[in-house]
């Protein structure tokens, strides 16, 4: 027994250890573990333990705590040791769920059904009809397969005796399997020669499954509404989420990607005729199927909840006709009401005709006044719950209550009882964590294990593993990850050696064949559009920060010539800086307030102009600050754009991103200017780097002419705005700062070996077609990608650049090419303005979310 590596494990007395069995001894299927930890070297377990860490963070693994102030951006919670299961224990676990599965689904079939369990009081009425999940819509719905409910998961807990028990069932729009799935795909980076040695189970067979058997009743559906699918077409799935800002989009994007679905909301979709159709840019698509993770309530603004902005119209309607199938069926939050746990047993008796698998925790629903005076006589050993879910209630401990608060809620209780329910406080078991700080090593943590069940035409098949949750400290009662709580990978030890999970073989045609993004909706594409432009706007103020710092670290003030303004008035432009002191401006007609007002029009004070110091200070700061318009802003606006897009980008292009943002954002604190140069150094290669996932990494399908619109856009305003501004200067000042800033200045070097001056200068940043940085190479991305545009939808503004292209072509070199030419920078005014209007006119024409009926495809 290594009992070094257990020297500070103290296992909490009257609970279960998922480690150590009751004479201190590791469990068997523990074993291995133990003995790969024991071989490692604390340097080399602080390294595993930081590429968990990383990776988590590098892939943009994120759980929305809406109390955090980190938002959107909190790191997942992962911990290296996963909870490991011997194959014979998870196949009474499999059994169980899968019984539990099948028994709710009936529930479920019945409560909007015939409501013979209501009949026969093996229901209270009053917990049905007085349930505000009950949705009376609903009533009358029929399923495909007589299914309702799809996808499911369960929470469990060990109580001290090594029972499993139910805590609580997931219904509606069950979490946490792309985390799982996630946590598989870390964890097996860290320790892939255990995860072959212990056989572990594999976990994509179970969401290949999810989707086969979600394609296969959306065949169903597809029959229904006079558009059925043409020979081997396959049904349109869509993942339904909230938005960015729910707790577990980056799950929802996870899965999206992971199970090839697109990901919607619930502008994206419109039901017209009874029949939900994604708005698209080459017409409306019909869904088929709706993955959701929506609640019920806010799925149909129609006829559910009429202030949600989450929904569909008509949703409902088209579920009650069986032209769309909806996973979970509309309704099923009812089943997650804890109030239900009591009755189970005599419903599994009923249905099944069998005792339940897996008790529930012993729960009492105060509506039956029996059961009332039981829980108060109780009190002390029992955890009070709302009933329904939409209650909002946090759970009580009732040991914890004396005096004025235990009266208080006892007189709660007696005015509302069927709003609470009363659990017995059960025990956790513990599993054991690695932890960091003192003392370092093994600890056990109260765990919860959340298993998951897709319903297949064979019946229900259960993920081979789960969501291990951990509790925040050795004494928590309960586990909440809103409360910062972590995860655990789940590892199902297999009987044998588990082979590699392979997808089953589909005939496909010629006909079927895709080459092109036919289901990229509105919102999407314009979310690319200005994720091109917002990473190009990204390049171009940390190029012209550093061209700024540079000024005022290498250059003497004495020595800053008209190049330095041009500068500074650039930076003023994107809002870098200030064109004058504010305050000082404000201070001074302050004082001028008392003179009469001739005197103040005389005396009016001119604008101070920020000293360069200031300049260099506030430039420092924006390197790293987001309270400042700087890199570190426009990298999180970036980091926004790009987090709507999730499914869209691959995990390589995440980890770029992600790393970017963490080394700009890793302190608060104003950065020396060597840091802060090696900041803006860093920002521009790995921008190169998110170009060329652009460039060389993405299908050049709809979507991709979006993005590239969008790049070529911003360069080219930036472009012709800093060659405007270069040519209004002196003809004597250095050009090498307006190569630099154009990143052209290796081009220009080697091609001329020579002093920067302006015909070649010109030549290459305005003519040069071959140039990245160019205004003629920007037109001819823009047009190129207009005309394939056009072939689908018609002419899309390229006559607003088609003529000034063929004006600029027509300059002269020898005639045109100078400092000062005033037609030349009318030229490129004309040519801002006209990338200014095309960026209007393709917002309107293809992000307003409309979409005429005329473009339906007609049944031929």
């Amino acid at each position: 027994m290594p009992k070094k590596l257990l020297a500070e494990y103290r296992t909490p007395p009257n609970s279960y250890d998922e480690l150590l069995d009751a004479g201190n001894q590791p469990r068997e299927h523990w074993r291995a573990m133990l003995a790969s930890l024991a071989k490692e070297s604390p340097e080399s377990m602080r390294q595993r333990l930081e590429a968990v860490d990383s990776q988590v963070r590098e892939n943009g693994v994120t759980y929305n705590v809406y109390a955090d102030a980190k938002g959107i951006q909190r790191p997942w919670d992962l911990n290296v040791l996963p909870l490991i299961l011997p194959h014979t224990e998870w196949a009474g676990i499999e059994a169980a769920v899968i019984q539990r599965a099948t028994l709710l689904n009936q529930i479920l079939g019945d409560v909007y059904g015939e409501q013979r369990l209501l009949q026969e009081g093996l229901l209270p009425s009053a917990l049905i009809h007085g349930h505000a999940g009950f949705l009376r819509p609903a009533h009358g719905m029929r399923h495909p397969g007589n299914v309702a409910l799809h996808f499911y998961a369960v929470d469990l807990a060990r109580a001290p005796n090594g029972q499993w028990w139910v805590v609580a069932d997931r219904t509606q729009a069950p979490s946490g399997a792309g985390y799982a799935l996630e946590n598989r795909a870390v964890i097996a980076r860290t320790f892939p020669d255990l995860l072959r040695d212990l056989k572990v189970q594999d976990l994509s067979g179970f969401f290949a499954t999810l989707r086969a058997s979600l394609a296969h009743w959306g065949r169903q559906c597809a029959g229904n509404g006079g558009v059925p699918l043409r020979g081997s077409e396959s049904p349109l799935i869509v993942l339904l989420t909230p938005g960015p800002y729910n707790e577990t989009y980056y799950e929802q994007a996870y899965l999206a990607r992971y199970l090839g679905l697109p990901l919607v909301e619930g502008s994206d979709l419109t039901v017209r005729g009874g029949i939900v159709w994604l708005k698209t840019l080459s017409g409306l698509q019909r869904v088929h199927v709706i993955m959701r993770r929506v609640d019920d309530d806010f799925c149909d603004p129609l006829e559910l909840r009429t202030e949600s902005a989450l929904g569909v119209a008509g949703l409902t309607e088209a579920a009650r006709l069986g032209n769309v199938l909806i996973a979970n069926s509309l309704g099923s939050n009812l089943l997650e009401s804890g109030a239900l746990l009591g009755f189970l047993p005599a419903l599994s008796k009923r249905l099944l005709g069998e005792d339940l698998r897996m008790p529930s925790v012993a729960t009492w629903w105060c509506g039956e006044p029996a059961a009332l005076e039981q829980v108060i006589a109780k009190l002390d050993q029992l955890v009070i719950k709302p009933s329904f879910p939409q209650l909002r209630q946090l759970p009580v401990f009732g040991q914890d209550l004396t005096g004025e608060a235990r009266t208080a809620l006892i007189a709660k209780m007696r005015a509302n009882p069927r709003n609470y329910v009363a659990q017995e406080l059960v025990r956790l078991s513990q599993a054991p964590v690695w932890q960091t700080s003192a003392p370092v090593g093994l600890n056990p943590r109260a765990i919860g294990l959340r298993v998951y069940a897709c319903a297949t035409p064979n019946g229900y098949v259960v993920m081979p593993g789960g969501l291990t949750r951990v509790a925040t400290g050795p004494d928590s009662r309960v586990i909440t990850m809103q409360r910062g709580g972590s995860s655990k990978d789940t590892w199902v030890q297999a009987r044998a050696q588990v082979a590699p999970h392979r997808q089953s073989t589909r005939t496909t045609t010629s006909k079927d064949l895709i080459r092109d993004d036919t289901h990229l909706s509105s919102r999407m594409a314009e979310n690319l559009f200005w994720l091109g432009r917002n990473t190009e706007r990204c390049d171009n103020v940390a190029r012209l920060m550093r061209v700024a710092l540079s000024f005022l670290f290498n250059v003497s003030p004495d020595e800053r010539g008209a190049e330095w303004t041009i500068v500074k008035g650039l930076c003023a432009w994107l809002q870098l800086i200030e064109t004058a002191d504010k305050d000082a401006v404000a201070k001074a007609q302050q004082q001028a307030n008392g003179a009469g007002q001739s005197q103040r029009q005389s005396q009016a004070p001119a604008p101070i102009r920020w000293s360069d110091e200031r300049i260099e200070s506030t430039l420092l700061q924006a390197v790293v600050s987001t309270d400042l318009a700087g890199l570190a802003r426009q990298q999180q606006q970036l980091y926004n754009t790009a987090s709507q897009l999730r499914e869209r980008l691959s995990a390589d292009n995440w980890r770029a991103l992600n790393r970017m943002l963490q080394r700009s954002q890793a302190s608060s604190a104003t950065p020396s200017p060597a840091e802060a140069m090696t900041l803006l150094d860093d920002a521009a290669a790995s921008l190169m780097t998110l170009s060329g996932f652009a460039l060389d990494g993405m299908t050049r399908d709809l979507g991709w002419n979006f993005l590239s619109i969008g790049r070529r856009l911003e360069r080219l305003q930036f472009q012709t705005l800093v060659l405007q501004r270069a040519l209004a200067m002196d003809a004597d000042g250095s050009l090498d700062w307006l190569l630099e800033l154009s990143d052209s200045i290796v081009t220009y070097r080697a091609r001329y070996r020579a002093q920067s001056e302006w015909l070649p200068v010109l030549d290459l940043l305005l003519l040069d077609s071959s140039n990245p940085r160019s205004v003629l190479f920007q037109l001819d991305g823009i047009l190129s990608s207009l005309g394939k545009l056009a072939f689908t939808y018609g002419s899309c503004g390229e006559l607003l650049l088609a003529p000034l292209k063929d004006e600029l072509l027509g300059l002269d070199p020898d005639s045109d090419l100078y400092c000062g030419n005033a037609h030349l920078i009318d030229l490129l005014q004309r040519i801002k303005q006209a990338g200014e209007q095309l960026s209007e006119q393709i917002s309107v024409r293809f992000f307003s979310y409309t979409s005429n009926a005329t473009s339906i495809k007609e049944q031929p």
